[in-house]
């Protein structure tokens, strides 16, 4: 089955800075920003978090960041955007060694973050590990070769080396930034990017909604909508592993997502876990009382699979 998505978008409407997605998929259920309630549910918004965690920054409140981006890591340990400013807050502290720690913990999960590489680099330089920030001045010398001056982020990789080189230069005044160009992702931006993604995946772009996607996330972090269309866009590409993921960090932030538990469990089908398949509809049906068009798609998925009776 090929999901359609057709986007209804609430204008206007925000709540804690983010925008209250609404987004009707025929044929696959729905997703909105206020999952059916559940005493498993976080007692946080983690999206809000995220967005508190960066106005945090903006104004110099290193510690009321820190707090931010810990609770979101809680939920999405492995993303890129919160583990770098959460390294952003500890260097706020001079929590240089915590720094370190999440910058590596974010070139982990994503080895293109420019910015990340620079500001471990220069993290290093000023921690006193010479060798470590020549290592990774030798990674950001690599990009540039492979991006050729052509890649988006040519201007930005060429400005890191020229950072990096100048710390490692002058130890004494080695300098960290202090406005990476994406703490000052606007809820707008990420709206805007959050909506293309859904005309792509309508289009069966995937990998150009993956993209959309990723910038949607630097504006609202661990969103489970975010993370969700992430699972399902590359769920369609066979990224199944990454999909899966995605599903998992959706639903640790909202366990009562019924769009994430409903592509969870249609993946689960897909790869022959029945057993799976079974419990995600079992958990829709407990949360959808009166039934819901997640249970019913999911449903329909799992009884296409039924096994012949023996």
């Amino acid at each position: 089955m090929q999901a359609t998505f057709a986007a209804r978008v609430a204008l206007g409407s925000v709540i804690a800075g983010l925008p209250a997605f609404t987004f009707a998929m025929s044929n696959s259920g729905s997703m909105g920003a206020s999952p059916s309630q559940s005493v498993n549910i976080p007692q946080f918004d983690a999206a809000a978090e995220y967005r508190n965690g960066i106005e945090a920054l903006k104004a110099s409140k290193f510690s009321e960041a820190r707090k931010s981006f810990a609770k979101v890591l809680g939920v999405a340990p492995d993303d890129a955007n919160t583990n770098f400013l959460a390294g952003m807050a500890d260097a706020g502290l001079n929590d240089f060694k915590g720094a370190a720690k999440h910058y590596e913990r974010s070139l982990k999960a994503d080895s293109k973050l420019v910015i990340a590489q620079k500001e471990l680099a220069i993290t290093y330089v000023k921690l006193g590990q010479p060798d470590k920030a020549q290592a990774a001045l030798t990674k950001l010398k690599s990009m540039d070769t492979d991006c050729n001056a052509s890649c988006k982020d040519a201007q930005q990789i060429k400005d890191a080396i020229s950072a990096v080189e100048a710390a490692l230069g002058q130890p004494a005044h080695a300098m960290l930034s202090t406005e990476p160009p994406f703490l000052f992702a606007s809820a707008k931006a990420g709206d805007s990017a959050y909506m293309q993604a859904v005309s792509l995946i309508n289009e069966k772009h995937y990998a150009e909604a993956i993209d959309a996607l990723q910038r949607a996330r630097t504006s609202f972090g661990a969103h489970p909508d975010v993370l969700t269309y992430l699972g399902f866009a590359n769920r369609k590409l066979g990224h199944y592993d990454v999909a899966v993921s995605y599903y998992r960090q959706a639903l640790t932030a909202a366990p009562a997502h019924k769009g994430a538990t409903e592509y969870y469990g249609e993946l689960m089908v897909e790869r022959g876990d029945m057993a799976g398949a079974k419990q995600m509809l079992a958990k829709l049906d407990n949360l959808c009382t009166f039934g819901c068009a997640e249970a019913d798609e999911l449903r329909r998925w799992v009884e296409a699979k039924r096994e012949p009776a023996q």
